[in-house]
């Protein structure tokens, strides 16, 4: 007989006087297999990663839509407040409010250093930046349009809009792109792409190369509203419930989701994609291995939960609105 450790909640328990039987016999020398998800796994790889989620505090109830990862911080964005529209955290529990302009902040990313926040307030001043997540620095857009979605790769911001595209070396100083006309929500780079997804028009994926010259690639027309790249696939996420997976963003393959709630944010962390959403009853995470099998997992609270981000370990969730606190985490 021997002693099982499990972690629960985060923590580990001893459970006493455990065996397995081996050829008949009983042995406490060999590995534990538990089944999980109808996966079975080794008990000491068991991991609560992405399974179970945790409710956490936000500086503010504001309208939080976007959280990304940089320098040691976690930076979420609104588009509601007065003066306080983005908060920082060093480990996704514990945020705090940073002083800001009242723009409607919809996304942010960092790269080169520095964060960039774009607005969907469609004015020349619908973009800011900041080297520490903490001081931020309104500057000025390529054109003004509603801003929806930035990213870095490459050593190139690229932020997306309704019709519109523009692209960086530092977040400062931007130059207005082409983009065949659709409501493009998001962009993402990865294997050397740059892809954008779209919520309306005729070409609702796009691809780059730049970030200069873009390309329409064929799609379902789905109210796409979140891209990432990880562990060789693009995974794309809609409104009305669908999912698409793509080794090279111009080949799409349709999935079939956990449930078909409104998905508005996908990424991946740590050999897990994670996407969340703003419907569902109890059920507004989803995630999967490969992008193509996904499973339901219980949210902390039935909250709009917009953008989901992963680093040092964890995955941190930002809601726009809802009942209780407005960010939720996993590790």
């Amino acid at each position: 007989m021997g002693d099982l450790k499990v972690k629960d909640a985060g923590l580990w328990k001893s459970i006493k006087g455990v065996s397995v039987k081996v050829g008949g016999a009983w042995s406490s020398s060999k590995s534990v297999w538990v089944k999980v998800s109808g996966t079975w796994v080794e008990a000491w790889r068991l991991s609560t990663l992405g399974v179970i989620w945790t409710s956490r505090a936000s500086a503010v109830d504001n309208n939080w839509y976007c959280v990304c990862y940089g320098n040691g911080l976690f930076v979420a964005t609104s588009i509601t407040g007065t003066g306080n529209r983005v908060m920082t955290s060093p480990d996704g529990i514990t945020w705090t409010s940073r002083t800001t302009t009242n723009s409607g902040w919809y996304s942010v990313c960092y790269g080169n250093n520095t964060f960039v926040a774009v607005a969907q307030d469609a004015a020349s001043t619908s973009v800011m930046t900041s080297p520490n997540g903490i001081t931020w620095t309104v500057g000025t857009t390529a054109a003004s349009r509603n801003w929806y979605g930035v990213c870095f790769g490459n050593g190139l911001f690229v932020a997306v809009a309704n019709g519109g595209a523009m692209t960086s070396t530092d977040g400062i100083t931007w130059t207005s792109r082409t983009i065949p006309s659709g409501g493009f929500n998001s962009v993402c780079y990865g294997n050397g792409l740059f892809v954008a997804v779209a919520n309306s028009g005729t070409n609702r994926v796009m691809t780059s190369p730049d970030g200069i010259t873009w390309t329409p690639r064929t799609s379902s027309t789905n109210d796409w509203l979140a891209v990432c790249y990880g562990n060789g696939l693009f995974v794309a996420v809609a409104g009305n419930g669908s999912v698409v997976t793509s080794p090279d963003g111009i080949t799409w393959t349709s999935s079939t989701p956990a449930v078909s709630n409104n998905w508005s944010g996908v990424c991946y962390g740590n050999g897990l994609f994670v996407a969340t959403s703003i419907t569902g009853t109890g059920n507004r995470v989803m995630t999967s291995p490969d992008g193509i099998t996904w499973t339901p997992r219980t949210s902390a609270t039935d909250n709009q939960w917009r953008s989901v981000c992963y680093a040092n370990g964890k995955f941190v969730v930002v809601a726009s609105s809802g009942t209780g606190d407005r960010v939720m985490t996993s590790q």
